[in-house]
């Protein structure tokens, strides 16, 4: 194995890595169970104590 098939495949892997952990935090970030404790944590700054 090359110098440059190795980078390219380090590369590539590393790219659908990212990819796949970013579709991951998008999914949680907008799943439906997980809107009212994001609503709540929006509003935590507008409560007093």
């Amino acid at each position: 194995m090359t110098y440059e098939s190795a980078a390219a495949f380090a590369q590539t892997s590393g790219l659908l890595y990212f990819v796949g952990i970013f579709a991951g935090v998008i999914l949680y970030a907008f799943w439906p169970r997980n809107r009212s404790r994001f609503d709540a944590a929006a509003h935590l700054p507008l409560t007093e104590d």
